[in-house]
């Protein structure tokens, strides 16, 4: 019997933007995915995955090795099978038809990262919608990696908010910022160093804007690790941040706990 649904809100992004015009390589991890993903499966709990479009979100290549399940091949191959086979990872919804629907069947969300999410899901109005749903009910609220830039979708002009990061007016940006639902909030995000061997060597090209530069324009108090990729986990509330590739499996422990938690307390 299943312990109640979880929302896993995938990307359907394949290019980002980088500075001097055209677009890098992108997409979501593929270890930032499973995970989590199958750490809740295993806890008990039935996973619905969703993304704006409604096709499966695209696997960053750079992900698909198993040094990104700590060098352990068959680790690797399980999350690849996970991904490929598991009826969950291809009965895939729209988050519109999820809005649609009694948002009040979920029990928690969780959003991978790669840096697909900073492409469509931090300006998508229907993961707004759903952002501020469980907010205001409290229920747990997962982001991973570049996965917290998703985070800012709650905002009500979330599409003007990136335009005023990409265009370099923060103060535009800070007054679009203005009630967002997590200003305050303790969180991590993939840092500005750890970024730079991924413009360096993937996208040969450095974006418009840093993660936790974003996060902190709308309010948020983030904090990153001193040492690159090393795993980082912020819970504050009902929100629970992983910095990196290397924070999955500390950040699915803390959202099984948290699900656990309110169950208890239901």
């Amino acid at each position: 019997m299943s312990k109640g649904k979880v929302l896993i809100v995938g990307s359907n992004a394949t290019r980002i933007e980088i500075q001097r015009g055209g677009t890098g390589p992108t997409g979501q991890y593929l270890n930032e995915t499973v995970v989590p993903a199958m750490a809740l499966v295993d806890a008990g709990y039935e996973i619905v995955l969703a993304t704006p479009n409604g096709t499966k979100p695209h696997i960053d290549p750079v992900s698909d090795v198993a040094q990104h399940f700590g060098g352990d091949g068959v680790a690797h191959k399980r999350g690849r099978a996970f991904f490929d086979g598991h009826p969950a990872m291809n009965d895939v919804r729209t988050l519109r038809s999820v809005t649609n629907e009694r948002l009040d069947g979920y029990a928690g969300v969780f959003v991978p990262g790669g840096q697909a999410p900073v492409v469509d899901l931090m300006q998508d109005a229907d993961l707004g919608e759903i952002l501020r749903h469980v907010h205001a009910r409290r229920k747990p609220t997962a982001f991973l990696c570049h996965g917290p830039i998703a985070a800012l979708a709650a905002l009500p002009q979330a599409k003007e908010y990136r335009a005023a990061l990409i265009s370099g007016d923060l103060a535009k940006a800070s007054e679009l910022a203005k009630g967002w639902q997590y200003a305050g909030y303790k969180m991590t995000v993939f840092s500005a160093s750890e970024e730079k061997p991924i413009e360096q060597q993937v996208l040969h090209g450095k974006l418009y804007f840093n993660m936790p530069d974003a996060l902190r324009t709308a309010g948020g108090d983030v904090t990153t690790t001193p040492v690159d990729f090393s795993p980082h986990v912020v819970e504050d509330r009902e929100l629970i941040t992983g910095q990196n590739p290397r924070s999955d499996h500390p950040l699915a422990a803390k959202l099984v706990e948290a699900l656990s938690r309110v169950a208890v307390s239901a």
